[in-house]
């Protein structure tokens, strides 16, 4: 006989779930691998690939993303490749060739990393959009956009850097700077369009420095080789084992590893308080004897003891601070010392900044040893080495502050205000912590009174004036403001309280990128160039060079770019904003009179 069962009741057979649950169980992950809302790229085709092609470090990724998905060497995985490309190019025809035929090598190889190893999409159904350097050849956008083609992307859009990095920081009028690795371009941009013409440029850039810095640390930096045995590491001091850095140990990969990682930008120093009355200072044209350093020299110690606990602590970690006087004591500068020299005395005696210990690999004639060497870098190196970036007074060689300043005199009179006040730095180099607090300082201190210290030969004929370069733009020195300043000074207007620091806190590498994730995001950008248009320009050149069979050898050997690319060098401008349509009045429609009707 079966026992009657108790009926559940209906709220123990449909447990409930909590409204917060339901809330957070509602939201639709699109990726295990990013907490984002938004639909993935790798599961659509709407994104389109944004690609900044740089002369030494690629970004590349997805519109609508925050950051790229891959920064990437184009030469290697390591900055040991150098540049991609270069300012020089090949007077000789042949060897332009051998060129670019090795550039396009490496291009093939890049673009080929971009699709199928850091983004792993099918570049037939993505759109692509090139940031664009203003200054990027046009033989280069010309060789990019052929293997693009030549892979079937739908389309190419170039795009501006500086136009997109003030997109990136909600902006369309501004100055934007960018302090690249080959060099440094200012180019105003008055509503969403550059004003090509008032461009200007310098090589004062990332390769500059790097170059001033590794002449810097083969000259006054110290290099201790690893011991030949533990019993010499113990018994010999390491201020016995001091010589000059060997060229061997500084790589590309060592000198950009202590300019990324240990270099900052220090204050703007007054050059006229300096002591430099009983130095005999060589010209600057005759440093290029100074700067080549002997690569081993033995350096003799004054003090005779050291203490190990520098070493030890070199040891435990690839940087270390070098405490207490340090291995080797200050050199003692005395009259008849060259440049170098006097300003590596100047540089010390006003510098805060401490000693690093950084391990390197010895010479392979000296990897006998035991263990790594130990190259001591000087504060004031790490401090000072930038300062190659700020010294100007060439024509062909500005600093970077000379360059903005340049910009804003050919800028209408009536811009300079805004342009003034709405300054953006961009650029890898422009990472270095201090750089852009040093460039505003600069800016003003270019823009400093005069003080006119000539005398006057004959007292009957008075001095001609004093040349003042930039006597135009001194009225704006209370309107200088960098949007991405991190602690802006002081304001003095309210056009400057109201730009100073107000970008977002973007790094400045990355801004370009970012603006074009935003353009791609909203489906705008430069100039699109579909691949049927390409392929039908193609063909167009292909039948004009069959029919001109006089041609030379020299077009049939160096090809040709093609005209449907943007480029502003050899396109005419238009000279301001189109016109605004003027609104058409509606046709007057004449009523004719309703006929009278009489009884």
């Amino acid at each position: 006989m079966s026992t009657p069962t108790t009926p559940r009741s209906k709220t123990a057979a449909t447990p409930t779930t909590p409204a917060a649950r339901l809330a957070s169980s509602s939201v639709i992950q699109s990726s295990p691998h990013y907490t984002t809302t938004r639909r993935h790229s790798l599961y659509g085709v709407e994104d389109r690939v944004i690609i900044d092609p740089g002369s030494r470090v690629w970004k590349v990724g997805f519109s609508g993303e925050g950051r790229p998905r891959d920064l990437f060497y184009p030469t290697g995985r390591s900055p040991n490749g150098g540049s991609l490309w270069s300012l020089k190019r090949a007077s000789d025809p042949m060897v332009r060739v051998e060129e670019d035929k090795l550039l396009e090598v490496r291009l093939q190889k890049a673009l080929r990393s971009v699709f199928h190893e850091s983004l792993l999409t099918d570049p037939k159904a993505r759109k692509v959009i090139l940031v664009e350097h203003p200054l990027l050849p046009i033989y280069i956008k010309d060789t990019i956009a052929r293997i693009l083609f030549e892979n079937q992307v739908p389309s190419v859009s170039f795009a501006s850097s500086h136009l997109l990095s003030l997109f990136a920081v909600g902006r369309i009028t501004g100055l934007v700077i960018d302090c690249g690795h080959l060099e440094s371009v200012a180019l105003p941009i008055f509503a969403a369009r550059p004003l090509y013409p008032q461009l200007r440029t310098t090589p004062m850039a990332g390769a500059r420095l790097t170059s001033h810095l590794r002449a810097l640390l083969l000259k006054f930096a110290t290099y201790l080789p690893p011991p030949t045995s533990l019993s010499s590491a113990a018994n010999i001091p390491a201020a016995n084992r001091a010589t000059r850095v060997p060229q061997e140990v500084l790589t590309d990969a060592v000198v950009e590893e202590i300019k990324t990682r240990c270099c900052f930008v220090g204050n703007a120093l007054d050059v006229s308080n300096a002591d430099f009355r009983d130095v005999d200072i060589m010209p600057l044209g005759d440093q290029s004897s100074d700067i080549e350093a002997p690569q081993s020299d033995s350096l003799q110690s004054e003090s005779g003891q050291e203490s190990t606990t520098s070493s030890q602590r070199a040891a435990e970690s690839e940087f270390s601070e070098a405490s207490g006087p340090g291995v080797l004591p200050p050199v003692r500068h005395e009259p008849g010392e060259t440049y170098l020299q006097a300003l590596a005395s100047m540089y010390t005696r006003h510098s805060t900044a401490t000693d690093l210990h950084m391990r390197v690999t010895p010479p392979t004639s000296q990897q006998t040893g035991t263990g790594l060497g130990t190259l001591i870098i000087p504060g004031w190196i790490r401090e000072r080495a930038a300062e190659v970036l700020f010294e100007g007074g060439d024509v062909d060689e500005s600093s970077v502050a000379e360059v903005i300043l340049d910009s804003l005199l050919r800028i209408p009179v009536d811009l300079r205000k805004t342009m003034a006040s709405s300054i953006l730095v961009i650029g890898g180099t422009a990472m270095l912590p201090g750089f852009i607090l040093r460039l505003q300082a600069e800016l003003i201190r270019a823009l400093a009174s005069l003080q006119d210290s000539r005398h006057s030969t004959r007292p009957d004929k008075p001095l001609p004036p004093v040349y003042d370069r930039y006597a135009a733009l001194r009225p704006l020195i209370p309107y200088f403001a960098i949007l991405n300043n991190p602690s802006p000074p002081p304001p003095a207007t309210a056009r400057a309280n109201a730009n100073a620091g107000k970008a977002p806190a973007l790094s400045p590498a990355m801004m370009a990128w970012v603006g074009g994730s935003l353009a791609g995001a909203l489906k705008t950008g430069g100039v699109e160039i579909a691949r049927e248009k390409w392929d039908e320009a193609e063909l167009q050149q292909r039948q004009n060079d069959d029919g001109d069979e006089d041609s030379m050898d020299l077009d049939e050997i160096v090809p040709k770019p093609k005209n449907i690319l943007p480029d502003w060098t050899r396109s005419p401008l238009t000279n301001g904003a189109p016109p605004a349509r003027q609104p058409v009045a509606p046709p007057s429609v004449s009523i004719p009179p309703t006929p009278r009707v009489e009884a």
